[in-house]
């Protein structure tokens, strides 16, 4: 799981307690990836915990609350270790909305088709031009790497949106108004019912 991993890796550095190990993940990773709820943070250290990969301890303050000190274990360094050195293989598939958009914009016909792929091309540049000025003010080489990254994917979005109306043209002239009849027609759903069980 990548996200407990990230928080074994944090912890290779040093113990840590949780809104440390947040504040420094969203540090590390950078704004691409987002922030990380501290809510789910306490769930993935307390799997860790279950799975000898980290010890917890109480340490006492005088002026605050007693805080939750988090350790690496060898366990969980052994973990990180292979888990580190294995190539990362894509296991969900492509699941991306522009493409059910694609699909929606062209069973509506070419005019639909033409208004998403304009809509979503200036979106892509707009991502392009915030990219690029975050890009500018990084001086953290992973953060770099990682806007770097978001460029590339955000570059290929782009590319695959500016072919797709030309690409979807054929089937996208063969588009039609969206099928509603009989939907308001309180009889509809009785006889589409009776249709099913007579078949």
């Amino acid at each position: 799981m990548p996200l407990s991993h990230a928080v074994l890796t944090l912890l290779a550095d040093g113990p840590s307690h949780g809104y440390e190990l947040k504040a420094r993940f969203e540090s590390t990773v950078g704004p691409q990836w987002g922030g990380l709820n501290i809510g789910h943070l306490y769930q993935i250290l307390d799997r860790l915990v279950r799975d000898g990969h980290v010890t917890r301890s109480h340490v006492t303050q005088n002026d605050r609350p007693d805080k939750t000190l988090y350790r690496l274990t060898e366990t969980g360094a052994a973990e990180l270790r292979e888990w580190a050195a294995a190539p990362w293989v894509r296991s969900s598939g492509f699941r991306d909305e522009l493409f059910l958009k694609l699909l929606a914009a062209t069973r509506l016909g070419t005019d639909a088709l033409g208004a998403f792929v304009s809509a979503q091309r200036q979106a892509y540049l707009s991502d392009l031009a915030a990219l690029t000025r975050l890009r500018r003010e990084q001086d953290d080489p992973l953060v770099s790497l990682l806007v770097d990254a978001a460029i590339a994917h955000t570059r290929a979005d782009l590319q695959i949106v500016d072919g797709a109306e030309e690409r979807l043209a054929a089937t996208a002239s063969g588009g039609a108004a969206v099928d509603t009849a009989g939907i308001d027609d309180p009889g509809w759903a009785e006889e589409s019912v009776r249709a099913e069980d007579a078949g």
